[in-house]
């Protein structure tokens, strides 16, 4: 059975956070895209606890939430009173458990292939960022001969130093020797 795309990608990955060193969708983000309240989210999060650990869901410590919204540029979140709760991509798959509408199974599957999709982005940003790292290595060296030469090009040479400017070869006589 195929599934439809119901969220545009580009949707989902504004909603992916990066939060202490962990990727993840805020509470509200997610009731956003499973069009629930976030209350009603939290709510059956809240029943099925046991499900979510806290490597599948944390919620933000006030600094967090501050800076957050500092961040974001919001001088606040709907009147929200409490920090949200941020879900990393096992506790956006374990929703799909908890909240069981056919919304709720589509929107996880288009999470789960956005979560993917930026895996493999990084991968290849890694692998670039590698190549990169080996060429500024060799060029390093290249450029390292270049400045050597130039260093001597600059260094004068030893023995007799040459007066610099124009000389005709006579030697003239100052006024004071005259």
């Amino acid at each position: 059975m195929a599934v439809e795309v119901i969220i545009p990608v580009e949707r989902i990955e504004k909603a992916i956070l990066l939060i202490r060193g962990h990727k993840v969708m805020l509470d509200s983000d997610l009731a956003g895209l499973y069009e629930v309240e976030t209350f009603n989210l939290n709510k059956a999060v809240k029943r099925n606890l046991e499900r979510f650990p806290s490597d599948f869901m944390f919620q933000l410590t006030v600094q967090e939430f501050n800076n957050l919204k500092f961040q974001s540029g919001r001088s606040s979140w709907g009147g929200r009173r409490t920090p949200p709760y941020a879900f990393t991509e096992q506790g956006v798959a374990m929703l799909s458990s908890v909240l069981r509408s056919s919304r709720a199974v589509q929107v996880n599957v288009a999470i789960m292939r956005t979560f993917v999709r930026l895996r493999q982005m990084l991968s290849s940003h890694s692998d670039l960022a590698r190549k990169l790292n080996a060429l500024e290595k060799k060029y390093d060296d290249q450029f390292k001969v270049v400045f050597e030469a130039i260093r001597q090009l600059m260094t004068p040479l030893p023995g007799k130093q040459r007066s610099i400017g124009f000389q005709t070869g006579e030697k003239k006589e100052s006024p004071k020797d005259q």
